[in-house]
């Protein structure tokens, strides 16, 4: 290839919306999971531990409702702050982010 010639970029994959639904359900069935190992674990001195946990998978379980809404409006996919596009790389990794990387960093 030519150096003068200009480089395309790969586009990021993008996952459809039931490559999404099927990410963020297993997501949903593996946290609903834990939160009822917790549920049955027996009460010990360290049951603040548990309802941090407990408060954890609750929040994680939150975020991903609000994910498949945003497959149902269109919007999955796209940062929440700046509108890009979220890599499927991190969808894959974490399937209910809501920010880009860069985006992520900054709210922290």
């Amino acid at each position: 290839m030519p150096l003068d010639t200009p480089r395309t970029e790969p586009q990021p994959e993008r996952l459809t919306a039931h490559e999404a639904r099927q990410r963020l359900e297993h997501a949903r069935n593996t946290r609903l999971t834990q939160l009822q190992a917790i549920g049955e674990t027996a009460h010990t001195p360290d049951d603040h531990l548990m309802s941090s946990q407990k408060d954890a998978i609750r929040r994680a379980l939150t975020e991903i409702d609000e994910a498949l809404a945003r497959v149902g409006n269109g919007t999955y996919g796209s940062c929440l702050a700046c509108s890009t596009a979220i890599p499927a790389e991190r969808l894959e990794i974490l399937p209910y982010t809501r920010h880009c990387v860069a985006c992520q960093r900054r709210a922290m």
